[in-house]
């Protein structure tokens, strides 16, 4: 029995090409899906809202932790988005809803030196992104998927969107946002990944010598 579902998983499956009229905006090498696979490191995270706080830190003009009632306080916009994996996968039209950056950063005063953020999330995991690319329109601090509220398994209660980039930088489960003066790698990033991840350009990794498999996503749990 084990050698046939290690036979079975062996075997390539035939990925649907990409329609044409969808090509412009799927990055080389993904396969559009309608599932949304479940992938991250560690354990997935049990919370009391009650305990819970999103803390803004570094190179601020004042520290601030927000309670989870307070973001929701803050102007909400929802956006519609295509997320693109680097495990090969990507979906159109997602859906979401929440705070942007934009609108959340001034409220601690981010320093004009300030230039890179290390996002901080459970479980042990951070990632890093230049300040600028947070600032666009459609980046946000996300707490609702297609109308309704993240699924633990999605990054519940909070989970940052990041389309521009490979989706490993929209962090789950996000609980600190540092501003740093000089960039620092992050969780993947110190272990191969690229340190920005532009989908587009292929940025997978750090070397050009690191393959991804083309069906690995097609093996892990979904929605």
């Amino acid at each position: 029995m084990n050698d046939k579902a290690d036979r079975l998983r062996r075997l390539k499956p035939k990925l649907p090409d990409v329609p044409a009229e969808l090509r412009h905006r799927v990055p080389p090498g993904q396969t559009v899906t309608e599932r949304f696979p479940i992938l991250h490191e560690g354990t997935v995270p049990a919370y009391e809202l009650n305990n819970w706080s999103l803390r803004l830190f570094g190179e601020v003009e004042k520290e601030r932790s927000f309670s989870f009632q307070e973001l929701l306080e803050l102007p909400q916009v929802k956006i519609v988005c295509d997320i693109h994996c680097v495990t090969r996968w990507s979906k159109l039209d997602t859906e979401w809803e929440g705070v942007r950056l934009v609108d959340l950063l001034p409220l601690i005063g981010v320093k004009p030196e300030a230039k890179h953020v290390m996002i901080h999330a459970d479980p042990n995991y951070e990632t890093n992104v230049p300040l600028e690319d947070l600032m666009r329109d459609n980046v946000i601090l996300a707490h609702r998927y297609n109308g309704e509220p993240l699924t633990d398994k999605h990054g519940w209660p909070l989970r940052l969107i990041v389309p521009h980039l490979y989706f490993w930088k929209s962090a789950k489960w996000v609980r600190g946002i540092e501003l740093m003066l000089e960039n620092r790698n992050g969780y993947w990033e110190r272990n191969g990944f690229h340190h920005y991840a532009d989908p587009f350009k292929e940025q997978r990794f750090s070397d050009d010598d690191y393959e991804m498999p083309i069906d690995e996503w097609l093996y892990v749990d979904y929605d």
